[in-house]
C-alpha cells in the first residue's frame, strides 16, 4: 500500500481511532490529524498516540490531507462535510465508516469539489464501547469491510481504500449503497433494535422481577443484549437513516414472531422443532462461511 501523506480523521472514536492505530502501526500515514469538538477527546487522542495533531475545526483538520475519513455519527456527517469544504484539497480521497450508505452519499456528495474521489465504506466491526480509549489496532482483523462506490467513482481511489482496509486485516467486498443498506438492515440493524427492545422490556418489569432478571441472567440473555450497550446516538441515527430497509425487515420479523407465538399457544411442537433445526443449520453455515465473530480483546458490537 502506498502510504498517505496526511490523513484527517474527522471523529476519533472507536472506529477512526482503531484505523488510526493501524495506519500508525503499519507506517501507512506520514501524519495523522484528528478532529473532534470536545477538547477532552482531542487531548485523549493525542495522549494515546492516535494522532500527531488535533483540531476542533474540520476545515483546519483536512487542510493538506490526501485522505479524509468521516467517522462521526451518521446524522452529523453532512454537517461535518459542509464544514470541512473550505479546507478540503481538490485531490483528497474521501471515505467514511458509517453503517448506512445511501443517506451518507446524499449528504456528502454535494459538499465535495471532486465527487469521483468519494469512496463510501463500512468496516463491519466494532464493540459496544466508544471513544478513543476503546480503539485498538486489531479491531478489523478477519472482519469484512464493504465499499460502496458511487457512479463514476475513480477506480484508483477505490483501490487505495481497498488496500488500506486489507492492510488492517479486513476482507473487502464491493456493492451498491442501496444493496448494502438492505443487507445490513437484517444482519446488524434489526438485531440491535431487538436487543434494545428486550432490555427495554426488562426495564418495564416490576422491581422484584427486574432484580431477579439481573440476578439470574443466563449467558444467552447476557450475550444477546450486550449490544444494547452500544452508542445510543449512533444507533438512533442508523435506524432513522435506514428506516425503509429496517421497517421492511422488522415487518418480516414481526410476521415470523406472530407465527411462532401461534405455534407455542397451540403446542405445535413439530413446528417449533423444525424451525429450531433449520435455524441451527443456518447458524452453522454462517460459521463455516467465515462470518462468525473472531474474539478480539473486547467483545463485538459492530454496526
Amino acid at each position: 500500500m502506498t502510504p498517505f501523506r496526511r490523513v484527517a480523521m474527522l471523529g476519533i472514536g472507536l472506529i477512526n481511532g482503531s484505523l488510526a492505530a493501524v495506519l500508525r502501526r503499519q507506517g501507512a500515514a506520514g501524519e495523522i490529524v484528528a478532529c473532534a469538538r470536545a477538547e477532552q477527546t482531542r487531548a485523549r487522542a493525542l495522549e494515546l498516540g492516535l494522532c500527531d495533531r488535533a483540531e476542533s475545526d474540520p476545515a483546519a483538520a483536512v487542510a493538506g490531507a490526501d485522505l479524509v475519513v468521516l467517522g462521526v455519527p451518521p446524522a452529523a456527517v453532512g454537517e461535518v462535510a459542509a464544514a470541512m469544504r473550505p479546507g478540503l484539497p481538490d485531490d483528497a480521497i474521501i471515505t467514511d465508516v458509517s453503517s448506512i450508505k445511501a443517506q451518507i452519499v446524499r449528504d456528502v456528495v454535494p459538499h465535495l469539489p471532486t465527487p469521483a474521489l468519494f469512496v463510501p465504506g463500512h468496516p463491519v466491526a466494532g464493540t459496544e464501547h466508544s471513544g478513543p480509549d476503546a480503539a485498538f489496532a486489531t479491531l478489523f482483523e478477519r472482519r469484512r469491510c464493504i465499499l460502496t462506490p458511487i457512479e463514476d467513482t475513480d477506480p484508483v481511489a477505490v483501490e487505495r481504500i481497498r488496500a488500506m482496509w486489507e492492510l488492517a486485516g479486513s476482507t473487502v467486498d464491493v456493492m451498491t449503497p442501496e444493496h448494502h443498506d438492505r443487507v445490513l438492515a437484517i444482519t446488524s440493524h434489526l438485531p440491535h433494535l431487538i436487543a434494545y427492545t428486550i432490555v427495554g422490556t426488562v426495564a418495564d418489569l416490576e422491581d422484584e422481577a427486574r432484580t431477579e432478571v439481573f440476578k439470574y441472567a443466563a449467558g444467552g440473555f447476557t450475550d444477546f443484549t450486550r449490544i444494547a450497550a452500544s452508542d445510543p446516538t449512533m444507533w438512533r441515527d442508523v435506524l432513522l437513516g435506514n428506516r425503509e430497509a429496517v421497517l421492511e425487515m422488522l415487518g418480516r420479523f414481526t410476521e415470523d414472531l406472530v407465527a411462532l407465538q401461534r405455534a407455542i399457544r397451540w403446542s405445535e411442537g413439530k413446528t417449533l422443532f423444525e424451525l429450531f433445526e433449520r435455524t441451527r443449520a443456518i447458524r452453522r453455515g454462517v460459521i463455516q462461511a467465515g462470518q462468525a465473530y473472531v474474539r478480539q480483546p473486547q467483545t463485538n458490537g459492530e454496526a
